[in-house]
C-alpha cells in the first residue's frame, strides 16, 4: 500500500513542510496573542473585594468572667500500679482455661533455599 507521502516529489515534500510550519507558527502566534490580551484585560480591571465565606468569630457574652480553657491535669509521669500490663499472647495455662490471644497468629517466615 502506497501513501501520499511516498508518491510526493522532494519539491512537493518541502512545500508541504513549509505549509505545515506556517500553520503551526500561526497557531502559536494566535495563542500568544489571546493570552496577552487576556492578561492585559485582567491587569486593567480594578481589584474586586472578596466576600468572606464565614462570619468573623465573635466573643460569647460573659467570656471575660469565664476561664478560657480547663486547667491541665497534673501527672506524676509514672504508670498506675493497679493496672498491670498483659501480654498479647496468653501463656499455655491461660489458653487451656479459655483465654484467647489479643493478636492473630503471626505468619511463618518464608525462606528460600540458599543461592549458589
Amino acid at each position: 500500500m502506497t501513501t501520499l507521502v511516498d508518491v510526493m516529489t522532494p519539491n512537493e515534500k518541502s512545500r508541504a513542510l513549509r505549509i505545515d510550519l506556517l500553520l503551526a507558527g500561526a497557531m502559536v502566534i494566535g495563542g500568544l496573542t489571546i493570552s496577552g490580551l487576556s492578561l492585559a484585560r485582567i491587569a486593567e480591571e480594578p481589584a474586586k473585594q472578596m466576600a468572606q465565606a464565614t462570619p468573623p468569630l465573635q466573643s460569647t457574652p460573659g467570656a471575660e468572667s469565664k476561664p478560657s480553657a480547663p486547667k491541665e491535669p497534673t501527672t506524676t509521669g509514672t504508670r498506675p500500679a493497679e493496672v498491670k500490663p498483659e501480654p498479647a499472647r496468653p501463656d499455655a495455662e491461660a489458653q487451656e482455661s479459655g483465654a484467647k490471644p489479643a493478636l492473630p497468629q503471626a505468619p511463618a517466615e518464608k525462606t528460600a533455599p540458599p543461592i549458589k
